[in-house]
């Protein structure tokens, strides 16, 4: 049985008992997270948040990309949210990667070189810096707050990066 299909019987069994949130599509703390994908965030528990509460937008790496400004766009514009966090991460995958051996092995296997950069970065707190300023001065963002952060896969330890 594929992986989907796990979870789409896991989906059927939740959804019987599942409270449901049919209530307003604004998040009720007027807040979007940018977040990395890895596996290993929870990001919803590592900021005390239940669904309804803020907006998340996860990518590899958390990184702020064109298709991130217009979700936090849309965020803000129509939904109302005003602070934005940024919760990047120790170990991440994209540290230390090599872009060009990256749209080699897409390439190979895909066939086409990929359009985007992959984003790699050296150092995690630096990559933050680059995210917070991106937001902060997009001409599309109203965001009152944004705040960067690095969270640590060991400790579960949450960081602000000045």
């Amino acid at each position: 049985m594929a992986e989907i299909d796990r979870m789409l019987e896991t989906n059927a069994a939740w959804a019987e008992q599942a409270p449901g949130l049919g209530g307003p599509a604004r998040p009720s703390r007027g807040t979007a997270v940018v977040a990395c994908m890895d596996a290993r965030m929870d990001v919803y528990r590592l900021l005390g948040l239940v669904p309804g509460e803020a907006h998340v937008i996860r990518n590899a790496g958390g990184v702020v990309t064109d298709d991130v400004l217009r979700s936090l766009a849309i965020s803000q514009h129509v939904l109302g949210t005003r602070e934005v966090v940024l919760v990047h991460h120790t170990r991440c995958g994209l540290a230390g990667a090599d872009e060009a051996a990256f749209a080699d092995q897409v390439e190979q296997a895909a066939g086409q070189r990929p359009p985007w950069p992959m984003r790699a970065f050296a150092d995690v707190d630096d990559d933050v810096r680059e995210s917070v300023r991106l937001v902060r001065e997009s001409p599309y963002l109203l965001a009152a707050e944004v705040r960067g952060t690095v969270y640590d896969v060991d400790s579960g330890r949450l960081r602000t990066v000045v």
